[in-house]
């Protein structure tokens, strides 16, 4: 599917509720195999289920609006394009959910190059690990719960594509240091020298937005 060709398929918004062209009855496998064979009515379906979800989590690696449509767009084509690599034993959703992480991703590396991993317009260097985001984390996802989903991704697009990221992937996609180390080529160090600043600077712009103690 071209970026043209997704462009004509309706916007979730429009369509109030119904599954145009799609019998209710049809099960996921039989969307997945419509969409493995080109059928529109199909990558329609999908791109209907999930057009929210994965919005938000473009939303969150970006700083407005008009990037994360781009990464999304970008995303579903991906999505489209490499259905018959699906295993069907996974979650759908998941699966659909990892390529919008790595289309984000993939769009900042394009734009900032090296220096997105660090925030900073200088080379990667080891920062040796901290123990004082240990001491952080665990507070940080009971301060988010306080707050609409809409205010924290507001607070979070002000935040650095390199902050973000580390911040995102750490914090919603639940992956490690050491996994996020190896998804973004940089060292265990550096993973967490940016969870720490994401997690403070965030801390900071939702006090200062919403008096938070």
């Amino acid at each position: 599917m071209s970026t043209r060709e997704l462009a004509t398929l309706d916007h979730p918004a429009r369509l109030g509720g119904t599954w145009q062209g799609v019998n209710s009855s049809e099960g996921l496998t039989g969307i997945i195999d419509g969409c493995i064979a080109g059928e529109r009515r199909c990558q329609q379906r999908v791109y209907e289920l999930y057009y929210g979800k994965m919005m938000t989590v473009c939303l969150r690696y970006t700083k407005n609006t008009d990037q994360a449509k781009d990464i999304l767009q970008d995303g579903f084509i991906k999505v489209f394009r490499s259905m018959e690599k699906f295993n069907r034993d996974g979650s759908f959703e998941g699966w659909i959910r990892r390529i919008m992480v790595n289309t984000a991703i993939d769009y900042f590396r394009r734009a900032k190059n090296a220096y997105l991993l660090l925030g900073e317009e200088r080379s990667i260097e080891d920062f040796g690990d901290q123990d004082e985001e240990d001491t952080l984390v665990d507070d940080a996802e009971d301060e988010l719960l306080d707050l609409r989903p809409a205010d924290v991704i507001n607070a979070m697009q002000k935040l650095t594509p390199a902050y973000r990221t580390v911040f995102n992937l750490y914090v919603f996609e639940e992956m490690t240091h050491k996994e996020i180390s190896e998804m973004l080529g940089i060292n265990i160090g550096t993973s967490k020298s940016n969870f720490a600043k994401a997690k403070h600077n965030l801390k900071k712009l939702l006090k200062k937005e919403h008096k938070l103690p």
